[in-house]
């Protein structure tokens, strides 16, 4: 019950056109999966941090900044 988010980079071998192959592939998928932007690791875990904080399972505080 994970969440499959693609993280295209544009680093890459070959004809990868700076992560837009991999851009593209990702959006052609037919799996249920969230695709950020080239190089956006940072939104892929906080779209992952929310998405665990949001579950009705979560523990309780997750999700929330400690002062």
């Amino acid at each position: 019950h994970a969440p499959v988010v693609g993280v295209p980079t544009s680093i890459g071998y070959g004809r990868a056109g700076r992560g837009e192959a991999a851009l593209n592939a990702m959006l052609q998928s037919c799996a249920p999966l969230a695709v950020v932007n080239i190089d956006a690791a940072v939104p892929a875990a906080l779209f992952a941090a929310q998405h665990f904080a949001a579950r009705p399972d979560a523990p309780r505080g997750a999700g929330r900044r400690r002062s």
